[in-house]
């Protein structure tokens, strides 16, 4: 019992080291040392090739609409999961799955998948994948990088190339990332947002009109897309202070300084 109590606050001290200091050791060679300048471009690009990996699912329906075929689970679909966790945080991660496994490969049952949540390892992904090498904070929860993204824009982390934007003043760009609680309702003057919040995060990957098209992962046990409504001037929040978007409480945008 003993050694089992020691075991467990070793990994947890070493999930909170890897979590504060973040990991390199991840990354095929061309994303280690990027061949490509970091880019909107590149980063759309990802995303788009993994929603259409995926099947290209739309999911407009209101939030609370309940799930069904566990596409994650499906042999060609669990370890494409597992190339979230594995490149986008990196194979010295504690937190390690596939998309029905553990990081020892033991299979969990289907209703524990929410221990194994992966859509910010998703975004995780995609930053590495585009090239953002230092430049982002990895992790498998979407708080973690929300408040670096805070710091880095109150001038107190040099390093990340991501901000916060107010989400009434900001109209976001492709590429930037759009973030909403699971539960409960915040706003932009409650950052930095509690490490343990629930949270989920889209990438903005186009704009039409007063509509963006934004994909994410593990939406639906799938990478998907959903459209969400903004003003005319491509904001999040009206000038009366609500959300435009009646399913989702999207509170703060991720702004990301590609290269470009």
């Amino acid at each position: 019992m003993k050694k089992a109590f020691v075991a467990a606050a070793l990994l947890a001290m070493a999930g909170r080291l890897w979590l504060e200091e973040g990991h390199k050791d991840a990354g095929m060679p061309y994303v280690r040392q990027p061949f490509t300048p970091f880019s909107r471009e590149e980063a759309v690009a990802v995303a788009l090739r993994e929603w259409r990996l995926f099947g290209s699912e739309v999911h407009d329906e209101p939030a609370t609409a309940s799930g069904g075929f566990k596409k994650e689970r499906q042999a060609g679909y669990w370890q494409r999961v597992g190339d979230y966790f594995w490149q986008g945080l990196g194979s010295g991660s504690p937190y390690l799955a596939t998309g029905k496994h553990d990081a020892q490969g033991r299979e969990f049952p289907p209703e524990q998948d929410a221990s194994y949540a992966w859509s910010a390892a998703f975004i995780s992904y995609v930053m590495r994948e585009a090239g953002a090498q230092e430049l982002f904070a990895y992790s498998p929860r979407h708080a973690v990088y929300i408040n670096a993204a805070y710091e880095a824009a109150k001038g107190e982390r040099k390093d990340l190339a991501i901000h916060t934007q107010d989400p009434a003043v900001y109209a976001p760009k492709q590429g930037d990332l759009i973030c909403t609680p699971q539960e409960g309702v915040l706003a932009f003057g409650d950052l930095p947002v509690s490490k343990e919040l629930l949270a989920h995060c889209d990438m903005v990957v186009d704009r039409q009109d007063d509509m963006l098209a934004v994909i994410g992962g593990n939406v639906r046990d799938a990478v998907s897309m959903k459209h969400v409504p903004v003003t005319g001037a491509g904001m999040l929040v009206d000038a009366k202070g609500t959300v435009v978007d009646e399913r989702y409480g999207w509170f703060v945008v991720i702004q990301v300084l590609y290269d470009d």
